[in-house]
C-alpha cells in the first residue's frame, strides 16, 4: 500500500505545514503549476516526487516535469495532467486516450477547485486537489491525501488550510 500527497497550484508557495500533512505519505504528486523550481525541489526534500508542468511554469519546471505523466501506483493506472477537465467536461486529449485505454485514476489541477469524482461512462476516479497556493480565487488552500493498495483508490482526505 502506498499513501500518497497531491496537491497542485501551489504558484510559487510551499506552505509551512506541508512536512507535517505529508508526513506519513510514500509520494508527493503534484498536478501542475509548481510556479518555481525551488517549490518542486522543496517537495522532493521531503517525498518522492511526481509531477506535471502546469500552463504558468516556465522552461525550468518544462524541462524537469512532463505535460502528460501515465504511470502505474501499486496495481492502479494512474494519469496526471493540469488542463485536462473533469467528468462530462474532459479536454479532448484525454477524452481520446479514455476512448482508447482510460486509466482507474485521473488527476488534474488548474481550476483552483477540489473535485472528486467517479466518472461511470469510464469507469474512472477523478481528483483535483484544488490550489495549494496563495494566489487565485479560491478561498482556502486544499490538497489531499489517499492510499492506493493494489487498484483501491481509499482513505482519501481533503486537507484545508487558511489562505
Amino acid at each position: 500500500m502506498k499513501r500518497i500527497g497531491l496537491l497542485s497550484d501551489t504558484h510559487g508557495y510551499v506552505h509551512p505545514e506541508l512536512p507535517r500533512i505529508f508526513s506519513e505519505c510514500d509520494e508527493i504528486w503534484h498536478a501542475g503549476d509548481f510556479g518555481s523550481l525551488a517549490v518542486a525541489e522543496s517537495l522532493r526534500a521531503m517525498k518522492p516526487l511526481r509531477g506535471v508542468f502546469g500552463n504558468i511554469d516556465g522552461t525550468d519546471i518544462r524541462c524537469s516535469f512532463p505535460l502528460y505523466l501515465r504511470f502505474f501506483c501499486e496495481e492502479a493506472d494512474v494519469l496526471m495532467t493540469h488542463i485536462g477537465g473533469y467528468p462530462g467536461k474532459y479536454e479532448a486529449n484525454i477524452i481520446n486516450t479514455f476512448r482508447i485505454k482510460p486509466p482507474d485514476l485521473f488527476i488534474s489541477g488548474h481550476s483552483h477547485i477540489v473535485k472528486v469524482q467517479y466518472d461511470e461512462q469510464y469507469k474512472v476516479l477523478h481528483i483535483n486537489p484544488g490550489a495549494a497556493g496563495r494566489q487565485g480565487l479560491h478561498k482556502t488552500i486544499t490538497m489531499a491525501r489517499f492510499s492506493i493498495a493494489g487498484r483501491d483508490i481509499k482513505d482519501l482526505e481533503i486537507v484545508e488550510l487558511d489562505k
